[in-house]
């Protein structure tokens, strides 16, 4: 009977640390790229419902930037560079970003020479995905090609996704 009990506890642990591996991976330390998940977000000048509202976010999936985390409220900056709270409940973790500057090209493939399928504005969000050697996967409504992750706000340049 002890070895039944040995082999629950053993597992229990094994379980335990699944979890604990699975929540630190689910939300990681900041700064990280994440997104606005809401139709409607208030950005507030502290972390607490208390604070008054600096903006009105109407523009779902929106990349911004987790800056600090407090409880359950986030540090966010959007592409504009305006910093604020927004409640934990209202950023997504799904991964996108904004076209910066100026007409961005994007590509049937990660490369300079790979033909043209379609250019992206100024202002335009995307989810974004396969990020290697400053290239990214971005997709706008189905649409999708390779960007220069440098023309990209919501990505590192040189950041790796799988």
């Amino acid at each position: 009977m002890t070895g039944l009990w040995a082999a629950l506890i053993a597992i229990t642990a094994l379980s335990a640390g699944d979890v604990a591996a699975q929540a630190a991976k689910e939300k990681p330390k900041p700064p990280y790229f994440a997104s606005i998940g809401a139709g409607k977000a208030r950005m507030r000048s502290g972390p607490g419902r208390t604070f008054p509202a600096t903006w009105l976010y109407v523009r779902a999936d929106l990349p911004v930037r987790v800056v600090d985390v407090f409880k359950e409220w986030r540090k966010v900056e959007d592409p504009g560079g305006t910093q604020g709270w927004m409640l934990g409940a209202l950023i997504s973790s799904t991964r996108t970003a904004m076209v910066q500057g100026s007409v961005t090209e994007l590509r049937d493939r990660p490369a300079y020479g790979a033909r043209v399928l379609w250019r992206a504005e100024p202002g335009v969000i995307g989810r974004i995905s396969q990020c290697a050697r400053g290239w990214c996967r971005f997709d706008v409504k189905g649409q999708a090609g390779y960007a220069e992750a440098s023309r990209l706000w919501g990505v590192g340049a040189e950041e790796t996704l799988p």
